[in-house]
């Protein structure tokens, strides 16, 4: 058992990481991509999404089919806005309706686009870009969108611990019997996980799951739509169950990765099911 815990830890650590603080094309379109899928889970009825550098320049745009012509500037904006001024839009609408109306002032001189949905791009505790979104359900659903890509940036780029961890029979037997965590680090966690029955549909945008099954059997679905979804954290979906997707049967010693993005839902399980969950958020 312990054994196989660090073939998991070693697999993880061996994963890349962004080399530089530098927001590149590569980077750029990655984080439209954790802006599209945040924005498909949330059944978003439209969006456009812009991602700038650090000095506000253009590097990636896309817009959803429907998506109002004028989003695309509107969401260029909010990212410039978020980028050169360091702060999320959402500060600045809230200071603008609390009566600083002297701050429309401030497109005569710089741009400025005063709504939610922009937020800046942190690596390494520096800023090297933003994305803005416009178009979505509301603001609020623009904001959540944005903020959902950044925090996957901003978790994809946290240094790796380099201190090995052991864990004795006894504490994996009672982290079983609790449910309960081992391991929680900035880049990934491994848990030790009991089902008794079936559970909610759920989206990490932020986490690939890697489940390895000690005992029992589950029915996984992977895929589709999620129903009645909600957002729980930033980043978090959850959702009554899944329509739509692929069925995958597990049993002891299977092993599943579910990549970030990708909703998934524990349908039937033969109780006890007990299995190893590594998250990792690189």
């Amino acid at each position: 058992m312990r054994h196989q815990i660090c073939i998991l830890l070693l697999c993880l650590c061996t994963l890349p990481a962004q080399a530089s603080n530098e927001l590149d094309a590569a980077t750029a379109a990655q984080v439209l991509d954790a802006a599209l899928q945040h924005a498909h889970a949330e059944q978003a009825p439209g969006a456009a999404i812009a991602v700038v550098d650090a000095g506000g320049h253009l590097l990636a745009l896309t817009r959803l089919d429907g998506t109002f012509p004028a989003a695309s500037a509107i969401a260029e904006g909010k990212a410039r806005t978020a980028a050169l001024f360091r702060k999320p839009t959402r500060l600045f609408e809230e200071i603008v309706n609390g009566g600083r109306t002297s701050m429309t002032a401030l497109p005569a001189v710089t741009p400025f686009t005063p709504l939610k949905g922009g937020v800046p791009l942190v690596v390494a505790e520096q800023v090297v870009g933003a994305i803005g979104v416009s178009g979505a359900a509301s603001a609020d659903q623009d904001d959540a969108i944005a903020q959902a890509a950044a925090d996957a940036v901003a978790h994809a780029a946290l240094p790796a611990s380099a201190a090995v961890t052991e864990f004795e029979a006894d504490e994996v037997r009672r982290a079983f019997a609790s449910n309960g965590s081992l391991f929680s680090d900035r880049r990934f966690k491994v848990n030790a996980s009991r089902r008794d029955g079936p559970g909610e549909a759920e989206v990490h945008h932020v986490d690939t799951d890697i489940f390895y099954v000690q005992s029992g059997s589950a029915r996984i679905v992977t895929g589709g739509r999620v129903i009645e979804p909600r957002t729980v954290a930033p980043g978090e979906i959850r959702g009554r169950a899944l329509e739509g997707g692929e069925d995958h049967r597990l049993s002891a010693g299977d092993v599943i990765i579910v990549p970030r993005g990708v909703p998934h839902w524990f349908a039937d399980v033969e109780a006890p099911f007990v299995y190893f969950v590594v998250k990792s958020s690189r």
